[in-house]
């Protein structure tokens, strides 16, 4: 199994962009990782958050393969401690599925067509983070999730 982060606009913040870099790096010891932006929409000043959504919808959808399984990270998702998740993880690898594709959206959430695409839906917290932020949580969360699968010291109980 493969994982893509799939994720609208890019890091600024180049303190933020290192530390994915660092999880991303770890994590090619555990799993074929990646993480792909689409870039952020141009002139979206006379667009509704609807047709933004809508848009950012098609981008996405471009990205997929049939046979991908596509996770959201949306605040009405499933929320996981990092042995859940880890458990999670476990059951998508044995379930014999090629890629799974963890997607943030942009500002205004996901379209109904990405909603009726997705296979899940995961909630990070109910508090809200930064676009940015949550790159390097999940990537973070996914390096964690594999170390406590191969009962290695990152993760303490």
């Amino acid at each position: 199994m493969t994982i893509k982060l799939l994720a609208i606009g890019k890091t600024d913040s180049s303190q933020l962009q290192e530390l994915i870099d660092v999880y991303q790096k770890r994590l090619q010891h555990y799993v074929n990782f990646d993480i792909e932006l689409i870039p952020d929409l141009k002139k979206t000043k006379n667009l509704s958050e609807d047709q933004q959504k809508d848009k950012e919808g098609e981008l996405i959808l471009k990205r997929l393969a049939p046979t991908d399984v596509l996770i959201l990270f949306d605040e009405k998702g499933k929320q996981y401690t990092s042995i859940e998740f880890s458990s999670f993880l476990q059951k998508k690898m044995n379930s014999g599925i090629k890629q799974l594709v963890f997607l943030i959206g942009g500002p205004y959430g996901f379209s109904n067509e990405i909603y009726a695409k997705a296979s899940g839906k995961i909630s990070l917290s109910k508090m809200t983070f930064s676009h940015q932020m949550v790159r390097l949580f999940i990537t973070e969360q996914i390096y964690r999730g594999y170390t406590i699968l191969k009962n290695e010291p990152y993760h303490h109980q």
